[in-house]
């Protein structure tokens, strides 16, 4: 599975690709220039159970930590895999 980031200027979203389809796709949304906030993530209905919401949360958690900036997980699956995982919680 391959996670993509496309990132606008003021939103964005993470997509996963399996082949030739879309696995699930993560939104976000930049709250000034060191946030930003996941507000939606969504999984093809095949591919459900197969952790693609983790991968791309995990993306998001490495793009945080690359460019310095912090989450603000609105998300419920999002806000999920965070509570879950106390080892993500640095870019909260």
């Amino acid at each position: 599975m391959e996670v993509q980031q496309f990132n606008r200027e003021t939103k964005g979203f993470f997509k996963a690709t399996e082949g030739n389809k879309e696995a699930g796709r993560m939104t976000y949304s930049w709250a000034g220039e060191d946030r930003i906030i996941i507000d939606h993530t969504e999984v093809n209905p095949e591919f459900k159970g197969k952790g693609v919401g983790k991968e791309l949360v995990l993306a998001a958690v490495d793009f945080a930590r690359e460019k310095k900036i912090n989450i603000i997980p609105l998300c419920r699956f999002a806000k999920s895999v965070f509570d879950r995982n106390e080892d993500l919680r640095d870019v909260l």
